[in-house]
């Protein structure tokens, strides 16, 4: 069974909690859309909203290569709160794992994002962002496909 998270172009709904340093979890929502153009480049836009907090929405919009048959990429993403990222990505048999850092950054952010697939339309999220060698926030969070 191969991923279809990333590697196929698509909708993909999102539920989870929100947790930063000392506070309790926080309720996310988010909606994430894949694209696939020429020459194996991706592009992937994604929305996330507080529904229950006046927490300002975050999004992302990421562009990435993969070549056929390779399981390693590399992407810029811009997000509205970290600003301009470079990131890497590798694909294992049962998760796409993501890690970034913050361009320009004095405060030494970077992140990382692992989808582990569940099944064919739903993936668990696990990410968090570092400052320096802390953890400053994590999200966990069900991806379920969109038809």
């Amino acid at each position: 069974m191969g991923h279809t998270f990333l590697i196929e172009a698509g909708r993909w709904t999102m539920q989870g909690n929100w947790m930063e340093r000392q506070g309790m979890p926080i309720a996310v929502k988010g909606k994430t859309i894949i694209a696939w153009g020429q020459e194996n480049w991706f592009t992937m836009v994604t929305k996330l909203i507080f529904p229950d907090s006046d927490r300002e929405e975050i999004s992302f919009q990421y562009r990435g290569r993969l070549d056929d048959g390779e399981r390693q990429y590399t992407y810029v993403l811009q997000q509205n709160l970290l600003g301009r990222i470079e990131g890497e990505g590798w694909i294992g048999p049962d998760s796409v794992v993501q890690r970034y850092w913050v361009l320009d950054d004095r405060r030494r952010r970077s992140g990382f994002e692992t989808f582990y697939r569940l099944d064919d339309k739903t993936y668990h999220l696990s990410s968090g962002i570092l400052e320096g060698h802390h953890l400053t926030s994590t999200m966990e969070a069900i991806l379920e496909r969109q038809s």
